[in-house]
């Protein structure tokens, strides 16, 4: 009998494998291979389209210490991310809450707040670009006919990226609200009732009911936010091109120009290779700190 269970456990094994060996291959190419061949890289003087490399040991981490737009590159990733992440989940579950009835027309409504995710990325990018225009742009007429002087939000050092930002949470709060309004439907409704009958007000019911329920949720969200907003470069390549004078070029697009702009593979290596180990270490840090406070149903 032990010889047949071991043997259907061995089988079990087996075609697990065989189905998963396409999934692992793909990451194994495209994934696994590209990160151990940028370790290599970084270790080396390598320009695009040249055959040769030159070892350098650790010196393109060491250029990375006194390289004052790596600095600045990784203070505005880190800007970008401590603002929009938050504010992100923060709109989207109030949204969640509001659209989570039964009233008609709530379709409508969601497929409204959700419909900008499902912009291309680069059309939402020229769209804000017209938006935010200088004397045609019907944000600046908008503050014309208020009397109010006209801003040219993407040329000026201080707003140029908090213009981004604001694009960027209109784009994907909408995709972080599905998410945690598909979450609030396994909330049971009791619970909300009987906070009702004994005078619990809407927000307590929020912070001590919703939040915690959902605690699972939100923590996926918030990993999902952090690597999209470390991800970012196409919202700065089509809107500002990392300008004006850096104040909106982020790790992402500053990688893009050390490789394909100064053709300079070695270091652009090294710098995306900091770039995962930063995202690494922040989810870490998130599930040392947020991981530990999550609830799960069922969970005493």
């Amino acid at each position: 009998m032990s010889r047949n269970v071991e043997k259907a456990r061995r089988n079990e094994a087996v075609l697990a494998y065989f189905l998963l060996a396409p999934s692992l291959l793909f990451l194994a190419a495209f994934t696994y291979w590209p990160i151990l061949r940028s370790f290599w890289f970084s270790l080396h003087d390598v320009l695009l389209g040249d055959p040769r490399m030159f070892f350098l040991g650790a010196e393109n981490y060491q250029r990375l210490l006194s390289d004052g737009l790596f600095w600045k590159t990784l203070g505005n990733t880190a800007f970008y991310t401590l603002i929009t992440v938050p504010v992100a989940i923060a709109i989207a579950l109030l949204l969640a809450v509001a659209l989570d009835s039964k009233l008609r027309g709530m379709a409508i409504y969601r497929s409204a707040f959700f419909y900008p995710v499902m912009i291309p990325s680069v059309a939402a990018g020229m769209v804000w670009v017209f938006l935010y225009a200088p004397g045609y742009g019907p944000i600046n007429e908008a503050l014309a006919a208020l009397g109010l002087p006209q801003i040219d939000w993407l040329n000026k050092s201080g707003l140029a990226l908090p213009s981004i930002m604001l694009m960027s949470l209109w784009k994907y709060s909408g995709y972080f609200m599905l998410i945690l309004l598909a979450a609030l439907k396994l909330v049971p409704s009791d619970l909300y009732e009987a906070a009702r009958l004994d005078g619990v007000s809407g927000w307590d019911q929020l912070i001590h009911i919703t939040v915690p329920l959902i605690s699972p949720t939100l923590y996926f969200v918030v990993i999902i936010g952090l690597l999209h907003s470390y991800q970012i470069f196409d919202y700065v390549y089509v809107m500002t091109q990392g300008g004006p004078a850096d104040a909106t070029n982020v790790l992402t697009f500053y990688i893009y120009q050390t490789g394909f702009q100064y053709q300079d593979i070695g270091y652009a290596s090294t710098l995306a290779n900091t770039l995962l180990l930063s995202v690494l270490a922040l989810i870490g840090l998130i599930a040392v700190t947020l991981g530990r406070r999550v609830h799960y149903l069922g969970e005493r």
